[in-house]
């Protein structure tokens, strides 16, 4: 169990459920024009989708640059975001 936090194998997989859950969304949204619109949902999925590759380059040992491009990725994301709700 400790092998899959250290080796980033959770990570990986939890990912992967982040895109087949913008995929459902998204597909459940084009078909009934219900649930949360595309513009609302990306930038809240993306800024978690760069936090958890910050996280994930950090188990693989890549360099800080890496690292903080992840990051400084998730907080323009995370920023439109804010906007978006804000302006509502």
């Amino acid at each position: 169990m400790a092998d899959l936090f250290s080796s980033g194998r959770l990570v990986d997989l939890i990912l992967v459920v982040v895109v087949l859950e913008a995929a459902v969304l998204l597909l459940y949204w084009r078909q009934a024009r219900r649930g949360i619109a595309p513009f609302d949902l990306l930038p809240n999925l993306c800024a978690g989708v760069f936090l958890l590759l910050a996280l994930r380059v950090t188990l693989a040992g890549a360099g800080w640059m890496m690292v903080s491009g992840c990051l400084a990725a998730a907080g323009l994301a995370h920023l439109a975001d804010m906007y978006r709700r804000w302006r509502e």
